[in-house]
């Protein structure tokens, strides 16, 4: 049985459209659970993806403090991550969350006694 190689999953080297940058970034949304820290190496996997020193550049950032900001270490500022978020061609939306009604085409889902 021979050898199996394994290589680290980079998901920047699979975000090549702004479509694709923009439906990871708000599963991202979903899934932070608050968490500024998660949203933040987000939008490093998406500049990685795009290019680091073009984002930093276009943020008004330097490269080393972009890559500091956007580790995951920390939480950047609001400041930053809206700088961060025009540059790489994005936009916060906001939205109220579908309640289960909603979700069913505005039909209750509960029983009702008879």
């Amino acid at each position: 049985m021979g050898r199996t190689t394994t290589t680290r999953f980079d998901v920047a080297e699979h975000l090549r459209t702004p479509e694709e940058m923009a439906t990871y970034l708000e599963a991202c949304f979903e899934e932070a659970d608050g968490d500024a820290s998660f949203i933040a190496k987000a939008l490093g996997d998406i500049a990685r993806a795009k290019g680091m020193a073009q984002v930093a550049r276009d943020a008004g950032l330097s490269r080393e403090s972009l890559y500091k900001a956007l580790s995951g270490d920390r939480s950047p500022s609001f400041d930053t991550i809206l700088k961060v978020i025009g540059a790489l061609g994005l936009k916060l939306k906001a939205k109220t969350p579908q309640t289960r009604a909603s979700r069913s085409g505005g039909r209750s889902t509960k029983r009702r006694a008879a």
